[in-house]
């Protein structure tokens, strides 16, 4: 198994090599940069006693291409990127490109929020949510007497 770890290491060094070849550079870039940016959703969620706080980072995203749900404790978020505009010569090549676009959804637990209250803003690439919570009536434990 050792043996086996250490060529499978070596192989990988001599591969990372002519990796870094300017020719090999940038091999691949625009094929991942076409697959849906679900990953690049940065998200801080913050909780309080009183609310959760969601924050996003959304750069380039329109808000009305921005759609927010919430629904059995669960908070969903999809949308679209537009496709950008061709920046290529007047020959059609493109040096390099690395803006992505796509559709993208992500989905959140957060329970015990109410509903009527969730707030949204978009600003500077930024989605900010506030998602007060309900408030919790005690559950106690009461004896009942059987008549």
């Amino acid at each position: 198994m050792a043996n086996d770890l250490n060529r499978y290491n070596g192989l990988l060094d001599n591969l990372g090599g002519w990796m870094n070849d300017d020719f090999f550079k940038n091999f691949g870039k625009n094929v991942f940069n076409k697959l849906p940016i679900k990953g690049d959703l940065k998200t801080d969620i913050k909780e309080t006693k009183d609310a959760y706080q969601v924050k996003i980072d959304m750069p380039g995203f329109d808000k009305k291409n921005i759609h927010i749900n919430y629904d059995n404790d669960v908070l969903s978020i999809a949308g679209t990127r537009d496709s950008f505009s061709d920046e290529s010569d007047k020959e059609g090549n493109t040096v390099y490109s690395e803006r992505s676009y796509g559709e993208f959804s992500r989905q959140y637990h957060l329970p015990d929020v109410d509903r009527d209250k969730v707030s949204a803003k978009y600003n500077e690439g930024v989605l900010n949510l506030t998602l007060p919570k309900v408030e919790k009536v005690e559950d106690s434990a009461s004896h009942i007497e059987i008549e």
